[in-house]
């Protein structure tokens, strides 16, 4: 039988995946895997303004040897200009298992986790740096269903 959390990654990661090639998530990587949780779960979590701000909030854990899980949120350190203010906005990804991300780029695509920093960064903005990730219990702390 599944746990109520990995019916939450289950239906969060079908519902990320249904979005890919969205454009509509450029430049809003942090709504996208809120949104697949929330719209999937009929739930609300609560990050930070930005996934830099939404890392420091959760606090990372990265474990050299090993993998993200399925569900967690993936974190690079990302600088750029967004309303202009020039700051570490960071970048973040949702987890599908085996070194794979699912993120808002120029449009909704599946990399490899570290395949991430080496893709072109809009004009202004650092490559991505990853930084750790945190486990789907921390993002799922203090959710609200809808």
């Amino acid at each position: 039988m599944k746990t109520g959390t990995e019916n939450y990654i289950n239906s969060a990661i079908i519902w990320a995946i249904s979005q890919l090639g969205n454009e509509d998530y450029c430049f809003r990587c942090l709504a996208f895997v809120e949104d697949a949780y929330e719209e999937s779960n009929a739930i609300e979590v609560f990050g930070g303004s930005s996934a830099k701000e939404s890392a420091d909030e959760y606090g990372l854990t990265d474990i050299p040897s090993g993998e993200p899980p399925r569900g967690a949120f993936v974190f690079f350190d990302m600088t750029g200009e967004l309303f202009d203010i020039t700051t570490n906005w960071g970048h973040v990804g949702l987890c599908l298992g085996d070194g794979r991300v699912i993120h808002a780029w120029d449009e909704v695509r599946i990399d490899d986790i570290r395949a991430v920093e080496a893709l072109e960064p809009a004009e202004g903005w650092t490559q991505p740096r990853y930084i750790g990730w945190a486990p789907v219990e921390r993002i799922l702390q203090g959710h609200k269903v809808r």
